[in-house]
């Protein structure tokens, strides 16, 4: 009996003159990495497609690539959220792979090793995990985006339970969804984003792959749906971009400063002085206060700490800016990261103490947790200056 006869997760799918052989693998599996070299090495296909985007090619082929991470580009280009999700989601698989003495997505790996060896091309079949991540952020609202960034943080205590067993039930999901689980049953976009989306991504990716015979290697999760999809004619395109902002949104954006500045002219206008402090002095306390705190949480530098209160009850009612930009930008110039906190960055992210030790990390926090901070002292100042202005209203 032949390895791939004997491999339940292998299903064989025809394009034209194309014969795509179909594994299905568990990114933390020592077995599944054994199974793709003997089927590969066995088979000796013109291509082996793997889930993979160049980001995370490049991040298995080239180790040192965080030496490479311009901290501060990351924050002037609002990428801070996408990077420390990227970083929460390699530190997941990571933690469960040492747990378990296995490399993490070492079927990718052994797939890339093992094509080489027997001279086939390398396919990467994945969407950018940027792009994937960006899409999800641009469909959530404020408040799942807060259970979102909970949800990411709380993964980092979640390893210590999985048992060996759980690493099979873990070949019947993706990973992003196995994380986001509890996100995403309140939220049926991010499933569609996360897994139906590049479910179509890699069914159309793998049948534009070069040569006649071709070994496909993606987790177990995706399987279904590039079956499902394999005979649809897919817009990788539209896939690629991110979805243009609601009108709604946008105009909330405005809005919602332009409400708040209209209640303090009509608070100094209806109630004097007096009232119009009060609502000055709320507006800055909340804002100043729980965003200092968001910085504190982060362990932000004393410098940091005074600028996002400083900031927050500006950039609140300047929707072009945020208190963490501001925040971020002053702890990566005044904790500038060295060499040092690059080459570690992969060893770091593996435990919570890690990722606040980190300068690099630690500027993420900074500015995920002062714009928590900020919005939540938007939230908690408002009904009290409504009630101030209403009070004085005549």
């Amino acid at each position: 009996m032949s390895t791939a006869e004997k491999i339940e997760s292998l299903y064989h799918l025809e394009n034209g003159d194309k014969s795509v052989i179909l594994i299905g693998t568990a990114h933390v599996s020592k077995e599944s990495a054994q199974q793709v070299r003997e089927i590969i090495q066995q088979e000796e296909p013109d291509t082996v497609c793997v889930e993979l985007c160049a980001s995370r090619y490049q991040s298995i082929r080239q180790k040192e690539r965080w030496q490479q991470t311009d901290i501060v580009k990351v924050i002037k280009e609002k990428k801070s959220f996408l990077l420390l999700s990227n970083l929460l989601l390699a530190s997941f698989q990571k933690r469960i792979a040492k747990q378990f003495d296995i490399n993490p997505g070492a079927e990718m790996i052994e797939a890339i090793q093992t094509a080489e060896a027997v001279g086939a091309g390398i396919h990467l079949a994945d969407r950018d995990i940027r792009t994937t991540l960006s899409r999800t952020w641009h469909s959530m609202g404020l408040w799942s985006k807060f259970k979102l960034i909970f949800q990411l943080v709380m993964s980092m205590g979640e390893v210590k339970d999985i048992k060996a067993e759980d690493i099979e039930k873990m070949k019947q999901e993706d990973v992003l969804e196995s994380l986001l689980a509890e996100v995403g049953r309140s939220l049926p976009a991010l499933k569609n984003i996360l897994i139906d989306e590049r479910d179509q991504y890699l069914a159309e990716k793998i049948k534009a792959a070069p040569g006649k015979k071709i070994v496909a290697v993606v987790g177990a999760g995706h399987v279904q749906g590039i079956q499902k999809y394999w005979l649809t004619d897919i817009d990788l395109q539209a896939l690629e971009e991110l979805p243009p902002r609601k009108k709604m949104t946008g105009l909330l954006k405005w809005l919602i400063p332009g409400v708040i500045l209209a209640m303090f002219i009509a608070g100094f206008f209806y109630g004097g002085a007096k009232a119009g402090q009060d609502m000055l002095v709320w507006w800055i306390a909340a804002n100043a206060i729980l965003a200092g705190l968001g910085a504190i949480i982060a362990l932000a530098h004393p410098a940091t700490i005074i600028s996002s209160m400083l900031a927050a009850p500006l950039t609140s009612l300047n929707p072009m800016i945020a208190a963490g930009w501001v925040s971020g930008l002053v702890e990566a110039f005044s904790r500038k990261p060295k060499v040092k906190d690059l080459e570690t960055l992969p060893d770091d992210i593996l435990s919570v103490r890690g990722f606040w030790r980190n300068k690099v990390t630690r500027i993420l926090l900074v500015v995920v947790f002062t714009n928590l901070g900020s919005s939540i002292g938007t939230f908690v100042a408002f009904p009290v200056i409504l009630k101030t202005l209403i009070g004085v209203t005549p």
